[in-house]
């Protein structure tokens, strides 16, 4: 089976290095076994999504010296499709409606203990009679619900999702589907087989194969990679610095300065080396890529 990957950039803003390290792994994986790649715009996100994000993250894209096969696709113009899953979901009795905020949620005084990515969702709505306008509608994990699988980067992963994580959104209250429905419907959609994408996504791997599950689709395999952080330990975030390639671009770094960063981190390159994608093609192994977190604390000059 030919190999097709994707990559899907979100116009909520600008990529910075962290985005264009997964991005540039993604490529090299698929790339490197002579595989398809697809880019995919994910803007449902409407409300963050910023004016003229999409073109320039395809020209950053693009400035770093990727390319695909198919696209772009953008999710805007399926709603009609992830519309049909959802009431399919919702007449299986997989789904209910729920009222509770993002606040309700984090300050439950029921609420047993964080998430692995927040707060764990404490069931108010789950078996109650919701009459609300506008619900949102969530996905009723079963008691005792135990998901595992094989990360071809990560190793075995096993979540207890009821526990870990907890009922999560299908369906947002704006009457648009949720990332962990779309995604996965745009993964079968465009014949995508394999995923690359960061560590912060694990527990969302858990409750799209439920949805695969649910809906009687066939997932990919997943690969998530550790994420870019700061000199502080933290994600890579606005509180680093501008790390946009924006800002590199227009302070004289070429694609392949930031490349050769980029592959640095990987352990493709030596530091302070300068390369192109292409030129990284060769041998690549997504085993050669270190388990550790790489740390951004250059300064930007």
């Amino acid at each position: 089976m030919k190999v097709r990957g994707r990559l899907a950039p979100s116009p909520t803003g600008a990529l910075h290095l962290g985005n264009a390290r997964s991005f540039l792994l993604a490529w090299l994986d698929v790339r490197s076994r002579e595989g398809e790649i697809v880019l995919r715009v994910e803007d449902l996100d409407g409300p963050r999504n910023k004016p003229h994000a999409v073109q320039e993250a395809i020209s950053d894209l693009e400035w770093l010296g990727l390319d695909w096969d198919e696209g772009p696709f953008f999710q805007r113009e399926r709603l009609g499709v992830y519309r049909e899953a959802f009431e399919q979901l919702r007449d299986l009795n997989y789904l209910y409606p729920c009222v509770c905020s993002r606040k309700d949620v984090e300050e439950a005084a029921s609420a047993p203990h964080e998430s692995l990515d927040g707060a764990v969702y404490p069931g108010t709505c789950r078996g109650q009679k919701v009459n609300a306008k506008n619900p949102c509608w969530r996905f009723r994990v079963p008691e005792n619900c135990q998901v595992e699988f094989q990360d071809r980067f990560a190793g075995p992963q096993s979540f207890q999702v009821d526990q870990q994580l907890g009922d999560f959104v299908v369906w947002n209250r704006n009457d648009e589907p949720a990332y962990q429905l779309a995604v996965l419907l745009d993964d079968h959609a465009q014949g995508i087989n394999e995923v690359l994408r960061g560590a912060d996504l694990l527990p969302s791997t858990s409750r799209q194969l439920l949805l695969h599950e649910a809906l009687s689709l066939l997932p990919p395999s997943y690969a998530h990679l550790p994420l870019v952080r700061g000199g502080d330990g933290r994600r890579l975030a606005k509180r680093h610095g501008d790390t946009t390639l924006r800002f590199f671009r227009e302070n004289g770094w070429s694609p392949q300065k930031v490349v050769g960063l980029l592959a640095f981190w990987s352990g493709l390159g030596p530091q302070g080396g300068e390369a192109t994608p292409s030129e990284l093609l060769k041998d690549f192994d997504l085993r050669r890529v270190p388990s550790d977190e790489p740390v951004w604390s250059e300064p930007a000059h």
